[in-house]
């Protein structure tokens, strides 16, 4: 079992390479928000906003673009998983299109 120390650097490395990710969603009018990390596992849950969340390759961006990276980077990170935000209006989602996503800070 790790040390407190070493649990938070893992999960602030986690935080800086999401943000650093994000700009590249957000251009696209989404925004990608870290859920979860849990260093012991390795596991890390993200979840996809805005036009991502109508998004037909959000799975592929999950899988292909943010755990690629994440498990590149960090060796210790074994899965990413994703889910996307829960949307009443499908047709307003998908109508944010490229860049019109203005992300709210929680």
């Amino acid at each position: 079992m790790m040390d407190e120390a070493e649990r938070n650097e893992k999960i602030d490395a986690v935080k800086r390479l999401i943000e650093i990710m994000r700009p590249a969603v957000q251009g696209d009018g989404g925004d990608l928000v870290l859920q979860h990390v849990d260093p012991e596992s390795g596991l890390v849950e993200v979840e996809l906003q805005g036009a991502c969340s109508s998004c037909a390759i959000s799975t592929s961006t999950i899988k292909l673009g943010v755990e690629r990276i994440l498990t590149s980077k960090l060796d210790w990170v074994k899965e990413v998983r994703g889910q996307v935000e829960e949307v009443e209006d499908l047709a307003f989602s998908a109508s944010l299109g490229k860049g019109s996503y203005i992300p709210v800070r929680r």
